[in-house]
């Protein structure tokens, strides 16, 4: 069924699409990035936050006025686990291990993305997807560099009690801010993006830290074969 891998592509688009993108230590109030450029601080960030391997991620974004949660966590492997959902259209867990990712979902998801009797077939089980070779969440992608240019700096602010430069890039109407830690490694704390047709904000914590993700018991597992037979 590909329904549940296309949900995990679309938690990990949503993040991408904030951030904007499809080990350095600070000494009292030093700055450790005096005299970089803003592009250069985004660069070192970029790097610091993939090379972790590892990291949680938490983010809303407005979708033509329906606002979506999401949380996931990202192994280094590039399995991961998280949640997303929204009071409109339901709460859905997923799952990715290898290149066979896994979602259950309550009632509210099934029903609008199957109907009832989908809902019914579904209550409490793990829908399973054959991947294409690749992990969906993988950190690589998720930052990237490339498209970090044209950035301007601004004056410092905290988020969550860390000190962060700010960075913002500009692009007609819309404007996403980038919060890098300046002590301890440069990752990348926060984004913000402003302006654009899908607005929101993600947070990023627990870089580095072990991330868990096992897939479900055969038992809990529904055959997308038989959801595709209506049985």
């Amino acid at each position: 069924m590909a329904a549940n891998r296309k949900l995990l592509a679309v938690a990990v688009a949503c993040a991408a699409a904030v951030i904007g993108v499809t080990g350095c230590s600070s000494d009292g109030d030093k700055d450790p990035f005096d005299g970089m450029s803003a592009d250069k601080i985004a660069d070192k960030a970029s790097k610091a936050s993939k090379d972790a391997g590892s990291f949680t991620m938490k983010g809303k974004m407005d979708q033509k006025g329906e606002v979506s949660n999401i949380e996931f966590s990202v192994a280094e492997s590039g399995d991961c686990k998280g949640t997303m959902g929204s009071p409109k259209k339901g709460t859905a867990e997923f799952l990715a291990t290898g290149d066979t990712s896994y979602v259950k979902a309550d009632d509210k998801f099934w029903e609008s993305q199957g109907g009832g009797s989908t809902a019914e077939l579904l209550k409490g089980r793990w829908v399973k997807s054959a991947g294409e070779g690749k992990s969906v969440c993988n950190p690589d992608d998720m930052f990237k560099s490339d498209k970090l240019k044209d950035l301007k700096r601004e004056d410092d602010a905290e988020v969550d009690g860390q000190k962060a430069a700010v960075l913002t890039k500009k692009k007609g109407s819309e404007t996403t801010t980038f919060y890098v830690a300046m002590e301890g490694k440069p990752y990348f704390l926060k984004v913000v993006n402003k302006g654009s047709d899908e607005p929101g904000s993600v947070t990023f914590s627990d870089y580095g830290k072990d991330v868990d993700v096992k897939a479900p018991p055969a038992g809990e597992v529904v055959d997308p074969k038989k959801i595709a037979a209506g049985s």
